[in-house]
C-alpha cells in the first residue's frame, strides 16, 4: 500500500498505525509510585475503543479501586490505562482476568451472532423457494 500524507504533508505508512514494529511489545506495565497497588499500562497501536472498553470493565471488577484511560495524543496510536486495586490482587492480575472475561464474552457474542445469521439466511432461502414455486404465504398457490 502506498504511503499517505499526514496533516503536515509527510508520508506515513497507514499500517504503522496498527502493526507493531519488530521488537515492540503490545502492552507494557509500569508500577505507579504515587499510589499504592497502582500500575500504568501502555497499549501500543490502539485508541479510545479499547481504552474505554477495558476501563469500563476494570471498574466492574470487585478488587478495583480506580481505573481510567487516556490517549496522550490523537496522532499517536497508544492508550495509557491506570489501574489501582485494593491490594488483595495486583493490577496485572486484574488486567489479565478482565481480558480473559472479555475474550470469553466476545466469543459468545460471535457464536450467537453466527447462529442468528444462519437461521435468518435459512429462513430467507425458504421464503424464496416458496415464492419461486408459486406458493403464497400459507404454502398454497
Amino acid at each position: 500500500m502506498p504511503d499517505c500524507p499526514d496533516t503536515l504533508g509527510r508520508k506515513v505508512n497507514p499500517f504503522d498505525l496498527f502493526l507493531l514494529n519488530e521488537g515492540e511489545k503490545k502492552i507494557t506495565e509500569k508500577p505507579f509510585a504515587g499510589m499504592s497497588n497502582t500500575s500504568d499500562f501502555v497499549i501500543m497501536k490502539e485508541d479510545h475503543t479499547i481504552g474505554n472498553l477495558l476501563a469500563e470493565h476494570f471498574k466492574q471488577h470487585p478488587h478495583v479501586m480506580m481505573a481510567g484511560y487516556k490517549v496522550p495524543h490523537p496522532n499517536v496510536p497508544e492508550v495509557l490505562i491506570r489501574l489501582q486495586t485494593d491490594g488483595t490482587v495486583t493490577p496485572r492480575e486484574v488486567f489479565i482476568d478482565v481480558c480473559k472475561q472479555l475474550v470469553a464474552s466476545l466469543g459468545q457474542l460471535a457464536q450467537n451472532f453466527t447462529r442468528e445469521y444462519e437461521l435468518r439466511r435459512m429462513a430467507t432461502a425458504g421464503e424464496q423457494d416458496n415464492n419461486n414455486n408459486g406458493a403464497g404465504p400459507s404454502g398454497k398457490p
